[in-house]
C-alpha cells in the first residue's frame, strides 16, 4: 500500500503546475532535479548568454559597433549633401574633370566622411556605454544618475584636448543631453506619447 501511495504522490506532483516548479516537478531554484539534460543544458546557456550581455566588455563592444554602424550611414548621408558648384574654385575644379573621375572622387571623399564619422560615433558609443555600465555596478544602482554622471565624463574626456572650460561645457552638454534621453526613455507608456511641453 505505501508503494502505491507514493506512486499516485509523485505522479499528482509531476502533473502539478505550481509557480516556481519547473516541467516535471523541479523546484526552479533547487538545482535541476527533473529536469531532462537537454533542457538542463539549454538553461545553462541561456545563464551564460544572459551573463555575457550584462557584462559592461559585451554592453561596450556592442555599444561601439551600433554606433559604428549609424556613424557610418550618417556620415554618408551627410557627405552626399555635401557637393562643390561650379562656381567656386574647388567646384570649378572638379567640374572641368571627366564624369568617370568626378563620381570616383565624390564616392572617395564619401567614404572618406563615413568612416570618420563612423569611428566618431562608435568612440562614443563605446566610452559612454562602457562608463555608464561601470558606474552601475559600483553604485548597485540603476536610475537616471547613471547616465548623467557617464554623460558628464564622456562630455569632458571628449572635449579635455580643447581645455578645462571645453571639458566644463563638454561634461555639462552631455550630461543635459544624457538626462534628457534617460528621462524619456524611463517615462511610463502613457506618458510617451504626449508631449512633453
Amino acid at each position: 500500500m505505501p508503494d502505491e501511495y507514493e506512486s499516485i504522490t509523485n505522479r499528482a506532483i509531476k502533473a502539478m503546475n505550481v509557480p516556481g516548479m519547473l516541467p516535471g516537478g523541479g523546484l526552479g531554484g533547487r538545482g535541476n532535479a527533473g529536469i531532462d539534460p537537454q533542457q538542463a543544458q539549454e538553461q545553462q546557456m541561456i545563464k551564460y548568454m544572459q551573463m555575457a550581455m550584462e557584462s559592461c566588455p559585451a554592453k561596450t563592444v556592442i555599444a561601439g559597433t551600433m554606433g559604428f554602424g549609424l556613424g557610418s550611414l550618417f556620415g554618408l548621408f551627410m557627405s552626399s549633401m555635401r557637393y562643390d558648384t561650379p562656381l567656386t574654385p574647388q567646384g570649378a575644379e572638379i567640374y572641368k574633370l571627366p564624369v568617370r573621375q568626378q563620381l570616383r572622387q565624390g564616392f572617395k571623399e564619401m567614404g572618406r566622411a563615413s568612416f570618420s564619422s563612423a569611428k566618431n560615433f562608435g568612440m562614443v558609443g563605446a566610452m559612454f556605454s562602457g562608463t555608464e555600465c561601470c558606474i552601475e555596478g559600483f553604485r548597485a544602482k540603476n536610475d537616471l544618475a547613471n547616465g548623467v554622471a557617464a554623460g558628464c565624463i564622456t562630455g569632458g574626456a571628449l572635449a579635455a584636448k580643447a581645455g578645462p572650460q571645453a571639458a566644463a561645457v563638454g561634461c555639462a552638454g552631455f550630461a543635459a543631453f544624457s538626462a534628457a534621453i534617460d528621462y524619456y526613455m524611463r517615462m511610463p507608456g502613457d506618458d510617451g506619447a504626449s508631449p512633453v511641453i
